[in-house]
């Protein structure tokens, strides 16, 4: 039960901005960000554009991603998903 309710707190506009943020910070198109996640191209369409809110086990998946790219070789990279980490999943 916890595990769901830290990924509900995050609101709707915050999730859309949460997802464009790191697709953009990753340069990847919403098509190749949808296969790096394991997820359709329509589902990452509408959560960037507010008609669907991931679910828990997604949300975790997406902060497991920033964690790793928290270690990226690329300080861009690695600065960029520590300040989108902090912002969304403090």
């Amino acid at each position: 039960m916890a595990f769901h309710q830290q990924y509900v707190s995050i609101e709707q506009p915050a999730v859309s901005q949460l997802i464009r943020e790191l697709r953009q910070n990753l340069k990847l198109t919403q098509e190749k960000f949808a296969v790096h996640l394991g997820v359709s191209f329509p589902m990452i369409n509408c959560w960037e554009n507010e008609h669907a809110t991931p679910s828990p086990l997604a949300l975790k998946q997406i902060e497991m991603l920033l964690n790793q790219l928290s270690e990226s070789a690329d300080a861009t990279v690695r600065e960029r998903s520590q300040e989108i980490r902090e912002k969304y999943f403090s």
